[in-house]
């Protein structure tokens, strides 16, 4: 199985409650934790929170490779910075200035590279390499499974 990555997170509030939002969302990752066959996962964007894990079964035989596009973690930072830090942003002098010396405080921790091992990338790659890697973790899976 091959899944391209972009789970930007789960909707939240009253409406995604009423909808099953995280109801069908787990429904989604429970397929993927009972999943039997290998799995290659590549980051190409998002991958935040609970949906973000849903990316692979670390107890199953995986490739997983991001674009220097991906973007993953806990939260995303935007939205997330007017939150954590409101205090101090409606403290300062100049509200709009401060938080985007917040932003670009953040911004240079961000990196794709920094959080890679964290959560188990092999390897972040220019997006023309997917293919070639596609057919090698195709190749590898068919032997996983012992088929010649």
């Amino acid at each position: 199985m091959v899944h391209l990555v972009d789970n930007p997170g789960f909707m939240i509030g009253r409406e995604a409650e009423m909808a099953g939002t995280i109801r069908y969302g787990v429904q989604a990752m429970n397929a993927i934790y009972k999943a039997t066959v290998p799995l290659c996962c590549v980051v190409i964007r998002r991958a935040y929170g609970i949906a973000g894990s849903a990316m692979s079964n670390a107890e199953a035989f995986q490739y997983r490779f991001a674009w220097p596009s991906g973007d993953w973690g806990s939260l995303p930072i935007e939205g997330g910075i007017e939150v954590a830090y409101k205090s101090e942003i409606e403290a300062a002098a100049d509200p709009l200035a401060h938080l985007e010396a917040i932003r670009a405080r953040l911004n240079l921790v961000r990196s794709p590279f920094r959080t890679a091992e964290k959560f188990g990338i092999e390897d972040i790659i220019d997006p023309r390499e997917t293919r070639p890697l596609l057919c090698e973790f195709a190749d590898l899976a068919w032997r996983a499974l012992g088929s010649d």
